[in-house]
């Protein structure tokens, strides 16, 4: 990669007939040495992707590579996807608490932004039962732990049509959690 990058005909931030950059493909598959290498770079935009580096990244858990994309100065840690996923809501989905802490650090992620189908990184969490991330995201006051989904489905529905009873007490330990709250299906007590 280093004797590639010192070519002058070399695009560091080509993208392939997919619209995958270098980056984007050694982010997604963790090689911390080659995102190094690429985001030293001034050519190299972390954003240019329908699917950001960071969102790839998040979604597979790869901290080290996270931390790297988040030290650039023009990365949009925030930048959702075309079916508005972000990052976030990426790490929160898979259950990658030491992604979700880092960025959670930030300022300029909203720990609350709900994808196109409604669902927040703490429902996404909730459903698939990460009681660590369900934790990290409940200790934020800028959380909502009721906020459905466009079904009307909310975290402790999700958390309950799925049997995740520790997430379920979590939920509920919060207190701004409405048991019976209908949605468009029977309530999680139902």
């Amino acid at each position: 990669m280093k004797l590639l990058l010192t070519r002058e005909d070399i695009n560091p931030d080509k993208p392939d007939d997919g619209h995958r950059t270098p980056l984007r493909g050694a982010s997604c598959n963790g090689h911390e040495g080659v995102a190094r290498l690429l985001l030293a770079r001034d050519d190299v935009n972390p954003n240019n992707c329908d699917i950001t580096p960071l969102s790839l990244t998040s979604r597979h858990g790869h901290e080290k590579v996270v931390k790297l994309l988040l030290a650039r100065h023009d990365i949009n840690p925030d930048k959702p996807d075309k079916y508005g996923e972000t990052p976030l809501w990426w790490a929160s989905l898979h259950g990658h608490e030491g992604v979700v802490r880092l960025l959670l650090a930030r300022d300029d992620v909203n720990p609350d932004k709900p994808a196109n189908g409604g669902g927040t990184p703490l429902w996404g969490a909730s459903y698939n039962g990460h009681e660590g991330v369900v934790r990290l995201l409940l200790a934020r006051d800028d959380v909502n732990p009721d906020k459905p989904d466009n079904d009307g489905e909310t975290p402790l529905w999700g958390a309950s049509s799925k049997g995740h009873e520790g997430v379920v007490r979590l939920l509920l330990s919060r207190g701004a959690i409405d048991p019976e709250q209908p949605d468009n299906s029977p309530t999680p007590l139902r």
